[in-house]
């Protein structure tokens, strides 16, 4: 074969280190965004956030306003560039002028000002021996382990059995419940503690005895019997409560109400009353205690009806303000060798950075109102007038790959009338009616959630009748669609929503 040179012309799509950051960027929620963007205020100086208010001169935001320095401009007021006038008193005539010692200097007055005001330098911080204006921290609340500790302290009992019981005690899971076989347990313990089953079940029995009522119980029947005992015994329907959750848990949960008549030899009216008693009871007696804090969803934008058109607008509490710093930009534009080639480079990573998040912002400003302009019944009329839309659709209006209105709408979150909605939401497949046109699978679940809402309890509508009441409203659906929908919605079966 011979060897021999050649020229090729080919196209090929290239990811530039801007466009990777702008796709990454895009996909990211708004709390990863802020993790990514603290990572990126902590390596690069040139980068920093835009905070102040009431800041005089503008923030640099993209790209350098001006090479040269700043041009000082007077001012034209009369008076404005004379020296402002001294508000002190004259002395009075004949008084002598103080020494020179005695006058303070400027510089060490300045330097003084900030040790006399605040709480820097100073342990009084000019209060005259009273307290300062410290921040009231909020009292923390203790923990499930703590609160149960605190109990055992104040028990009686003998050394051994508190140890045991505090041994109990961390063996407890989050809700509460002992999940640990006594038996593997008391085979894990060190020599030293001398005990078998049989302690460890009286120490059981003693932390079964403390606050909230139902702790340490090994499963769900025992939870709610210990709840049970420890009402007063004057309490109406404790005993044949006590039998149900004892007994016959699981009728009482695949809603068997002839066989727990039966058992009890009562009427519906007193059925009811044993049931309302179980169901008011606290299956999770350690969940009060839990320290996890709740997580609150930022929506990314906000609809609102501005004459008559709904109008979509960015959350200004989700967009990080961003702009260069400005001392560093100063050094730049006065030295242009060498030497600052790395700030150079972080200068332009500073630039792509924020104009890669505005962009990101200005492309889910633009997706949600198109969105919005899809779905105006949706906020007029609420989730029946809600319409077929997929992400092809959307790509096809704005320009944009459906890959990139799925960066977008995931999880992105709307603030609307209706309550707070992720963009995906918006989205769904169709069910074709009778008359041709095609219903969306959100309306078709509201539907089912309506039915489902103003049935009768006594005699609840099964998939069958579901799909029968949709056929003759022009939807055609089938009874494992209805199903479907059904548990997606998280709605019981027929058999476990009749009530008595």
């Amino acid at each position: 074969m011979k060897h021999s040179l050649q020229l090729k012309l080919s196209q090929h799509l290239t990811l530039t280190p801007q466009l990777q950051q702008s796709i990454r960027l895009l996909q990211l929620s708004t709390l990863e965004l802020n993790q990514e963007i603290e990572g990126f205020l902590q390596e690069n100086p040139l980068l920093e956030r835009d905070e102040e208010e009431g800041e005089e001169t503008p923030a640099v935001t993209g790209t350098l306003a001006a090479d040269a320095a700043p041009e000082v401009v007077a001012d034209t007021t009369p008076g404005a560039n004379e020296a402002p006038p001294d508000d002190r008193d004259p002395p009075p005539e004949g008084a002598e002028a103080p020494e020179a010692a005695e006058v303070p200097d400027r510089e060490v007055s300045d330097d003084a000002d900030w040790l006399d005001d605040g709480s820097y330098g100073s342990g009084t911080g000019g209060t005259d021996g009273e307290d300062g204006d410290y921040p009231q921290l909020p009292a923390s609340s203790p923990n499930l382990r703590e609160h149960l500790m605190w109990q055992l302290n104040m028990l009686g009992l003998p050394h051994q059995d508190k140890q045991m019981v505090a041994i109990l005690i961390d063996s407890l899971d989050d809700d509460g419940y002992m999940k640990t076989d006594l038996a593997e347990l008391a085979a894990l313990l060190p020599e030293e503690i001398d005990c078998g089953e049989d302690d460890l079940l009286v120490a059981l029995r003693h932390l079964q005895q403390m606050e909230p009522p139902g702790i340490a119980a090994r499963n769900l029947a025992e939870c709610l019997q210990l709840q049970l005992e420890a009402m007063p015994p004057s309490t109406p329907y404790r005993a044949e409560g006590i039998t149900v959750v004892k007994l016959h848990l699981d009728a009482l949960a695949g809603r068997d109400y002839i066989r727990l008549k039966k058992v009890l030899r009562c009427n519906d009216n007193i059925l009811r009353e044993v049931q309302k008693l179980i169901i008011g009871l606290n299956p999770r007696p350690g969940s009060a205690f839990s320290t996890e804090e709740p997580r609150y969803v930022v929506p990314d934008v906000a609809v609102r009806k501005t004459k008559g058109m709904w109008v979509v607008s960015l959350n200004p509490d989700a967009m990080p303000k961003l702009r260069i710093n400005r001392m560093y930009a100063d050094i730049l534009s006065r030295n242009r060798d060498a030497s600052f080639q790395q700030l150079s480079g972080q200068l332009q990573e500073a630039k792509w950075l924020i104009k890669n998040v505005q962009q990101r912002f200005d492309t889910i400003l633009r997706v949600s109102q198109c969105i919005v302009n899809r779905q105006r019944h949706f906020f007029e009329h609420g989730e029946v007038a809600m319409r077929p839309l997929v992400l092809r659709e959307i790509a096809e209006i704005l320009g944009l790959h459906e890959s990139t209105v799925s960066r977008v709408t995931t999880q992105k979150f709307m603030l609307t009338p209706r309550g707070i909605f992720e963009l995906k939401y918006f989205f769904g497949s169709h069910v074709t009616t009778e008359t041709g046109g095609a219903c969306s699978a959100t309306a078709i679940r509201a539907l089912i959630r309506q039915l489902v809402g103003g049935e009768d309890t006594k005699r609840p509508l099964s998939d069958s009748q579901i799909a029968d009441i949709l056929g003759k409203q022009g939807i055609v659906v089938a009874r494992r669609t209805i199903a479907k929908y059904r548990e997606s919605l998280q709605i019981l079966p027929i058999n476990l929503r009749k009530s008595i």
